[in-house]
């Protein structure tokens, strides 16, 4: 072989390395901020990769995901934030209600798919829901709203309470405040007393329900968070334990035991956060996609929980039910 040949060849095979590079870097990168753990939410990640694959976004394939997770320490989520912003990614998908604040704070050009449990203009995200401004939209769903729903269905099932224990997180302030506002004003049409309890970590969870010995309440009343979804096997666990009858804003706590949910279909609204991060992946801009408002609620009973605390649900409210867990 010439020498000329051998320097070619070698100069081709040091740019190997480079192309490679080079076509690495040409596959957008979505940035997906979340202020809980990875491990209670492998179902809300398959609900966000569905939403990409609906409009032909495919993790792996023509784009990548870049993972961060707040592990439930709020004041971690700013310097995800600002990693994600200096990694360059294209859209930011975050979603959860300290996620999304974090977000915004970080960038102010960065394109950000938002998941709010609250009034996205009250909130501060944007300011107009139909033609929202800057670089964030998203989608918001009612949790905090739906307080009073979720204790008329508890009396419905247990007409005899008349005194309830609220867990409420205190990291979470919008969603907490919202909250005890519906929770509180519900309490007083149904004549209840409403006991609040704050609870940032386990230790927290553990302790309140010990003081339940004492305190002795009718029922449980679980906030929204994303700490506590985390914590659901905890708090189901606990209430069984106590037999106490228990509302939970989601269905994942109903299928790991808790007794009765209702709430927006958070899988749902992920998956519309999975197709709005694509569709700006293919060039639409967040002003142009209104904020979505979530539709769909689901109403789930576990029937095992019930016999567990020797408590009779009544078929009239069975009916009512999305999903019964037998």
């Amino acid at each position: 072989m010439r020498r000329r040949d051998v320097i070619m060849l070698l100069g081709s095979a040091a740019a190997w390395p480079l192309a490679a590079d080079a076509q690495q870097s040409a596959i957008p990168a979505i940035g997906f901020l979340h202020a809980a753990s990875p491990d209670g939410n492998a179902d809300r990640i398959r609900a966000f990769r569905q939403g990409l694959k609906d409009v032909g976004v495919v993790e792996g394939e023509n784009v990548v995901v870049e993972y961060r997770w707040g592990d439930n320490q709020i004041d971690r989520l700013p310097a995800l934030a600002a990693d994600l912003v200096f990694r360059r990614v294209a859209v930011i998908a975050a979603v959860t209600n300290t996620a999304a604040l974090a977000a915004k704070a970080a960038t102010a050009t960065t394109p950000i798919v938002f998941l709010a449990s609250d009034d996205p203009v009250r909130m501060g995200l944007v300011s107009n829901l139909a033609r929202p401004d800057g670089n964030l939209t998203g989608a918001s769903f009612l949790a905090a709203e739906l307080a009073a729903k979720r204790m008329e269905l508890l009396r419905q099932v247990v007409p005899r309470i008349t005194r309830i224990a609220a867990f409420v997180d205190p990291t979470n302030p919008t969603a907490t405040e919202s909250t005890l506002r519906d929770l509180e004003a519900a309490a007083r049409a149904m004549r209840l007393q409403v006991d609040v309890h704050n609870a940032a970590d386990i230790g927290q969870i553990e302790q309140t329900f010990t003081s339940f010995a004492h305190e002795r309440p009718d029922a449980l009343f679980v906030g929204s968070s994303p700490f506590f979804t985390d914590r659901r096997v905890q708090f189901a666990l606990l209430a069984v334990l106590r037999k106490l009858p228990a509302t939970y804003p989601w269905r994942d706590f109903a299928e790991v035991g808790g007794l009765m949910s209702y709430g927006a279909s958070l899988r749902d609204a992920i998956r519309q956060v999975g197709i709005y991060t694509g569709r700006i992946i293919k060039g639409a801009k967040p002003a142009d996609l209104p904020v979505l408002r979530s539709s769909k609620f689901e109403f789930v009973i576990n029937l095992q929980a019930a016999r567990a605390i020797e408590l009779e649900v009544p078929n009239s409210i069975q009916l009512l039910a999305d999903e019964v867990i037998e």
